[in-house]
């Protein structure tokens, strides 16, 4: 993994994405609130998170057609137009079709959308619908380039019983299309973006991929990955994008409060609150921000290139490059490891200070 100067210290850093052409700023936007993600976002609200972001050395922007029904890549296509094409990269999705709903109006969350788009998303993973999902999502955006293209949510976690008759599509079918997409350069890479790091693996012994967006699975949480994923990632030549760094909420917000206290969507379990608590203390032991640390230690990984980060104000752009650049003390991770709290084996970030204070 090779890290790119891009100038002064506060800016960040780019990586390159294998052989791929591709450069990813250390942290990238997870565009996902833009589609109202739970509950409505204001439109000025949207405009001012999004000019924030262009103002940011952030230059790494995800998004998908499922976020929102079309709405969250109207809007980041409209704001990133006003950069020059060669300065950002750009992820979007396919798996889905996004199709007319006549008669929809209103806010109502539609699986978890807020959204007064009046589409609803259709899941496809063949070859048709990939070039369709592709070309619609150029005509949302507004852009012609689109870098990276991710499959959206295959896997057992949400299809259940029927993936396998969704994977075979995809593997038979709708693999096609992300190769001469990426053949022909329409795409600079492909990859899957999921929530399960074992679809990942079945799809590796199918086909070749640049890389992964992994939400959530490899985390100050779980670290199963380490084990037999990630060796296989580098075998393959794939690297990781990370999303869902803070668990879905916890490892954002702690467990001080009163809650409710969220680990992947859902209540957290008696035992993740403990272990988010016991780390929690190691945090005010030595003086570090829990989001800080959850954000360092997954890119402290190098087979790590980004972590794609979701927020729905501009005040949060700001904080999030805070996090990434806060000092770290290396006694923190050794004392995360002394007390089993992390995998012994997990690569742990080196603090910039020649000694602690």
């Amino acid at each position: 993994m090779t890290e790119i100067d891009t100038g002064p210290a506060e800016l960040l850093p780019r990586v390159a994405l294998g052989e791929t052409g591709l450069e990813l700023t250390r942290i990238g936007f997870g565009a996902a609130p833009l589609g109202n993600l739970y509950a409505p976002v204001e439109e000025s609200r949207s405009d001012q998170l999004l000019a924030a972001l262009i103002e940011s050395p952030i230059r790494y922007f995800d998004t998908a057609p499922f976020y929102g029904f079309g709405l969250s890549e109207r809007r980041l296509g409209d704001a990133l137009r006003a950069l020059p094409r060669a300065t950002f990269a750009l992820s979007t999705k396919v798996g889905r079709l996004i199709k007319p709903l006549p008669g929809h109006a209103g806010f109502a969350v539609r699986q978890g959308y807020a959204t007064p788009m009046p589409f609803e998303p259709v899941y496809d993973y063949s070859y048709d619908a990939i070039m369709r999902s592709y070309e619609d999502s150029q005509q949302r955006l507004g852009l012609a380039e689109i870098d990276l293209l991710y499959v959206h949510d295959i896997g057992r976690l949400t299809h259940g019983d029927a993936n396998d008759a969704h994977f075979r599509m995809l593997a038979e079918s709708g693999y096609r299309a992300l190769e001469e997409l990426r053949a022909s350069g329409a795409v600079k890479a492909v990859g899957l973006g999921v929530n399960e790091y074992e679809i990942c693996e079945q799809a590796m012994e199918t086909g070749q991929f640049d890389c992964f967006m992994l939400a959530g699975r490899y985390s100050l949480l779980e670290q199963e990955p380490l084990a037999s994923f990630f060796p296989k990632c580098e075998a393959h030549g794939a690297r990781i994008v990370a999303a869902g760094v803070y668990n879905s909420g916890i490892l954002a917000t702690g467990v001080k409060g009163d809650g409710p206290h969220y680990y992947n969507y859902e209540p957290a379990p008696a035992e993740i609150i403990q272990k988010t608590a016991r780390i929690e203390k190691l945090c005010e032991v030595h003086g570090v921000s829990l989001p800080a640390a959850a954000m360092q230690f997954v890119l402290a990984h190098p087979i790590v290139v980004s972590a794609c980060i979701g927020f729905g104000k501009a005040a949060r752009v700001d904080k999030t490059l805070e996090l990434y650049h806060a000092a770290i003390p290396d006694r923190f991770w050794s004392d995360l490891k002394g007390e089993g709290l992390i995998d012994a084996d997990a690569p742990t970030p080196v603090s910039k200070e020649a000694h602690e204070p």
